[in-house]
């Protein structure tokens, strides 16, 4: 095993509240902490025949183990130790199977351990591995806590949290929670010592294994686990993860988690395995190892619970971008990965998107940009103007329930709205979904509003206006090209829809006028060597990453031609760690990077756009989660981290399924 490098080491990856990382080299080389970078410590120290060796968090005087490797899978980071004459593994596995919903919802994760002698000789050994109080509060100001230890059937768990708490008590971006109880637990027959104790001032919860180490292998597993109590306000609506559906409490997903060990931990191996050889088949292997990394992360940074109706609802939170919940322009980067394994997510994603849309306040022909700011669905805040509650800054405040008011009511600010960016991401977003599923049975109740926001695009979307689109960082744009193709393919996608609900003669109505719209926009685009940022302006040019899904729709409404004369392009003005996401700055995106390197008709082509992804990650100053906006000459994140964008990279994969195609790239 070689030791992987990547910015950020996904450890605990259960949900954007409970997400624990390594920004190092080395699991010693700085403290654990969230995804914001808020320290979240984990200390793992092994005491080998009476000396102290540390694995896991920064010294306090101990010496460290020598790392000999670190690899990093889809749903686990394993470390390898060597000191002492002993070897220690330590694999950090998340349970993330997109099939079942239980699971990916269930806030369990696994710490498991493998000691062995290196010698032949055997060696005494207790190893430690603890977590601090930070974890159950935001901010470094330490709060009064509370903890024991529950003894329960075939099992104990350690646990502790806030003396006073108030559940749901803040929203925001960068800001972790603030309530609920964290758990760390073994089974009986691991032999673990459980305990809630205070030290140097800090409580922890920790357990201590004691053994003596052999040439055999030794192994064992804890589990640790994070009771929120409270997850999502929905609409009016307290409502627990998933997992907690029927009625079910903490204690019992921490056994079941504990009792399906053995059998997820091969699972999950076999799903690595399968997603690993399809990557590197499609990509190479630089492909699978920016997948592997990518995995856990697009998935935890959701959190998923059901409405009154029982139906799922997938919520993704915006990282480090704005904080807003069920975002249409993450959620329309992120569907790749989701409608290879499990188009019932993104159902997920689009439920509460369209019960906002259909509520008095939402009274626009255009799609809205969010429906609230996490952790509460109480309708949009993007663009809400400071007299209904917009401050800065809003670290922590909890908005008005915006999906309460009347219609008629002025609290939007228009110029701040995304109106061709939000209404074809919808509709692109139906069309994918159908025809994963084959048929437009979810989509039929919706088509009133689809319909209303293709007229919006028929109007507005051939040249859009001074608009936001979901480059939003980079400022208002007028004529912006790449967003006119998204405009074109919402039209052809509500079309697609209409054909699949049985209305054919409507259906080619539409898709004629996307085909028309598409060979005017070639036209108006062209440069020469490739196409305009924005219409009337040669000397700009932009990633198209649009349009991708005229070749995943097989719509053929652009031409073979158009796409080779981008790819050439952006091979052209790529940098060292990839190519800019226009002209206008040297930074880019990863995820619309995959998305153009799709574009490609064979793999040599698209590898070489890839190739700068995993040197970005090899040598990235920036130690944080795999950042999607990061700048292509000096690999310094801009900002976003932990995003479920990444879902995204797996867009080569999407086309091999939607060509049907085994070798397609």
């Amino acid at each position: 095993m070689k030791n992987e490098r990547v910015p950020s080491v996904p450890l605990i990856t259960c949900d954007p509240y409970f997400s624990v990382w390594s920004p190092a080299d080395t699991l010693f080389g700085a403290d654990t902490c969230s995804w914001t970078g808020e320290r979240k410590a984990m200390d793992g120290i092994v005491v080998i025949d009476g000396e102290s060796y540390r694995f896991m968090g920064l010294s306090g005087g101990e010496r460290n183990m020598e790392q000999a490797g670190l690899h990093i899978t889809p749903t686990s980071s394993s470390y390898l130790f060597r000191g002492g004459n002993i070897r220690l593994r330590i694999t950090f596995l998340t349970p993330l199977l997109l099939t079942e919903p239980e699971l990916i919802s269930r806030p369990c994760s696994y710490i498991a351990y493998d000691i062995s002698s290196e010698d032949g000789e055997e060696h005494q050994v207790c190893m430690e591995l603890s977590m601090d109080e930070g974890h159950c509060y935001d901010g470094i100001k330490q709060k009064g806590m509370i903890g024991g230890v529950h003894r329960m059937k075939g099992y104990a768990a350690a646990w502790m949290g806030q003396e006073k708490q108030a559940p749901l008590s803040h929203s925001g971006d960068d800001i972790t929670i603030d309530w609920g109880y964290l758990y760390l637990a073994a089974s009986d027959q691991e032999g673990v010592e459980l305990k809630f104790e205070k030290k140097e001032g800090r409580y922890r919860v920790m357990g201590k294994i004691s053994l003596l180490a052999a040439a055999e292998v030794k192994s064992g597993c804890l589990v640790a686990a994070y009771d929120d109590v409270a997850s999502i306000m929905y609409f009016g609506d307290i409502r627990k993860g998933y997992w907690a559906k029927d009625g079910k409490h903490i204690p019992e997903a921490i056994g079941e988690a504990l009792s399906q060990k053995e059998e997820l931990f091969e699972r999950c191996k076999r799903f690595d395995e399968e997603l690993t050889e399809r990557t590197e088949r499609v990509g190479g292997e630089e492909y699978a190892r920016i997948c592997a990394l990518a995995y856990r992360q697009t998935v935890a940074a959701h959190k998923l619970i059901e409405d009154k109706e029982g139906n799922l609802v997938f919520l993704s939170k915006e990282c480090l971008s704005n904080g807003c919940i069920g975002t249409v322009d993450i959620s329309y980067p992120s569907m790749p990965l989701y409608l290879l394994y499990n188009a019932e997510l993104v159902k997920g994603m689009l439920r509460p998107v369209l019960a906002f849309s259909r509520m008095p306040v939402w009274h626009y022909d255009f799609a809205p940009h969010d429906v609230g700011r996490y952790p509460y669905v109480t309708g949009q805040v993007y663009g809400v103007k400071e007299e209904y509650g917009f401050r800065e800054p809003h670290k922590g405040k909890v908005f008005p329930m915006y999906y309460i008011y009347p219609e008629g009511s002025d609290i939007y600010c228009l110029e701040q709205q995304m109106p061709v960016e939000e209404s074809g991401n919808m509709l692109i977003m139906a069309a994918a979904l159908s025809k994963t599923e084959g048929n437009a049975d979810f989509v039929k109740e919706a088509m009133p509003l689809f319909k209303k926001w293709t007229d919006y695009l028929m109007e507005y979307g051939e040249d859009p206006g001074n608009q936001l689109c979901t480059d939003d960082f980079a400022g208002h744009l007028a004529h912006n090209a790449n967003l006119a193709v998204k405009a074109i393919m919402g039209i052809w996608s509500y079309g697609f829809l209409l054909e699949m609900n049985g209305e054919k003669e409507k259906a080619a109505c539409y898709k004629k006028k996307a085909a028309q719209l598409a060979k005017e926009w070639e036209k108006k685009a062209d440069a020469g060597e490739y196409t305009v940022l924005a219409f009337g302006n040669k000397e700009s040019w932009s990633l198209k990453y649009n349009l991708i899904w005229d070749i995943l729709f097989e719509s053929r409404l652009f031409s073979a031609e158009l796409f080779e004369k981008e790819l050439e392009w952006y091979l052209k003005k790529q940098n060292r760690y990839g190519v800019p996401l226009s002209s206008r700055e040297t930074y880019t995106k990863s995820d619309w990077i995959l998305w153009v390197a799709s574009f490609a008709e064979t793999k040599e082509k698209m590898r070489k756009l890839i190739a700068p992804l995993i040197t970005y990650l090899e040598e990235t100053p920036s130690r944080v989660p795999f950042s999607d906006w990061y700048d292509s000459c000096s690999a310094k994140e801009m900002s976003f981290q932990n995003r479920t964008v990444q879902g995204g990279l797996f867009m080569p994969l999407l086309k091999e399924k939607f060509l049907k195609k085994e070798e397609a790239v």
